[in-house]
């Protein structure tokens, strides 16, 4: 319940609740404690308000480069969150990361219940990329990306990489894979010695960066959208009640791949 208010991740809020911060009714909680709209939740002394009728809420944020995922960043950097719709009683978190240099579509939602559906290790869900790299791969590096590299914290493969084309010394390639590491796209490049110019991620789990998004445009997500990501990730989170929002056309796919991007042209 504490993840779906979007006070954080349900890995966050265990270990909140694990610190003490947490009671119900006077008394400290513990995890799997069933809780209801009429029991009195603190949360750092601070009432909380549970209400199974709160819509979760999704937006979609084509981030461009020189932005950090953060909301403390002692560079002074531009944050994501600062462009982000203000919200009362709930926040925005983030699903998954982008880092500073590199683009592309960036999730965010209200349900921290959502958010760890799409994260979570254990459901493998695939992320897309564009890279672009100085010179054009071999047939044996491609073969080594798809197979396994190792890297510092483990060996580390594609789950596919498509050949997009390119000009003069760029070359492009679109890869998938399903794990969600620190760098994991460019640190496999890299390692074998490749220089990454671009990176740009172009589709997560079911949802494909809209075409129509440009460079720090948002789109949040309808009621038929939202049911649709629901759908696809065959999960119904327990404080989620759609609510209509009127939208453009659908940026969540039907199936859940994306098409490859034709050669020589990017997704924006």
């Amino acid at each position: 319940m504490l993840a779906g208010a979007g006070i954080g991740s349900r890995r966050e809020m265990e270990q909140w609740i694990a610190a003490g911060r947490v009671s119900v009714n006077g008394a400290p909680a513990v995890i799997g404690m069933r809780v209801s709209a009429d029991d009195r939740v603190l949360v750092d002394g601070r009432p909380l308000r549970l209400r199974r009728s709160d819509a979760a809420r999704v937006l979609l944020y084509h981030k461009p480069t020189g932005e950090i995922v953060s909301r403390d960043d002692p560079e002074g950097r531009p944050q994501v969150f600062e462009k982000l719709p203000r919200l009362r009683g709930a926040k925005w978190v983030a699903v998954g990361r982008l880092d500073f240099n590199t683009s592309g579509l960036l999730i965010f939602t209200t349900s921290g219940e959502l958010a760890n559906r799409l994260m979570h290790p254990r459901h493998r869900i695939e992320r897309e990329y564009a890279v672009r790299v100085l010179g054009e791969l071999r047939e044996e590096q491609m073969q080594a990306l798809r197979t396994g590299v190792p890297l510092e914290d483990g060996a580390a493969h594609l789950d596919s990489i498509v050949d997009a084309g390119g000009q003069g010394s760029n070359h492009w390639y679109n890869v998938v894979l399903s794990e969600g590491r620190n760098r994991e796209v460019r640190r496999l490049f890299e390692a074998l010695n490749l220089t990454v110019s671009r990176l740009m991620r172009v589709r997560f789990g079911p949802i494909s960066l809209p075409s129509y998004l440009k460079r720090g445009q948002m789109h949040e997500l309808d009621e038929v959208e939202i049911a649709r990501l629901l759908g696809a990730l065959e999960f119904q989170p327990q404080a989620v009640v759609l609510k209509a929002v009127a939208r453009p056309k659908s940026a969540v796919a039907h199936r859940s791949r994306a098409a490859p991007a034709k050669s020589g042209r990017r997704r924006r």
